[in-house]
């Protein structure tokens, strides 16, 4: 093989090794029979969403798996398959091609993911997907705070009125 050609190989494992590794969260997609205006659709999805969407050869992202620890992940890449990663939120790359594959008629198929080190099969992926977002997480957590908040102003106010009766 030409020394050229195999240093850009080894540059672009390497180009994939470090966004593996600083991804929040991986998750492994076939695309098969995809068409061009859906592959477009899935890709500006995913980029509405902080989500990295790119197809690599098997071969280079198996040697970047297999260089992070991850070399059970590889039994996985087979076929055309894309990668979705996301560097912000765990959830958002498994919740933006759960969601497409719902509406693709089988033509993106989740295969498995990786989140918090962890490889993830196809269900697990999915359940990934059903958690909210954290902003979401997080306003329910206020409401239930102000909820909280707002019991305790209540008490305190009819425990104040209570005392004003006995004091008259």
């Amino acid at each position: 093989m030409n020394q050229t050609v195999l240093e850009q190989k080894k540059q672009l494992v390497t180009e994939i090794t470090e966004k593996f590794r600083s991804a929040k969260s991986v998750v492994l997609v076939e695309y098969r029979g995809l068409t061009v205006e859906k592959v477009t659709e899935l890709r500006n999805k995913c980029r509405e969403a902080g989500v990295e969407y790119k197809v690599y050869k098997n071969s280079m992202m198996s040697f970047a798996f297999k260089e992070l620890g991850y070399e059970d992940f590889n039994v996985n890449l087979e076929g055309p398959n894309a990668i979705a990663m996301s560097f912000d939120d765990e959830v958002a790359a498994a919740r933006v091609t759960n969601d497409f594959a719902k509406t693709s008629n089988d033509a993106v198929k989740i295969k498995a993911g990786i989140a918090e080190g962890k490889i993830m099969n196809a269900s697990e992926v999915q359940e990934l997907a059903s958690i909210p977002s954290r902003e979401i997480l997080l306003g329910q957590l206020a409401g239930v705070l102000q909820g909280n908040i707002r019991n305790l102003a209540y008490m305190l106010d009819q425990i104040s009125k209570k005392n004003e009766e006995i004091a008259s």
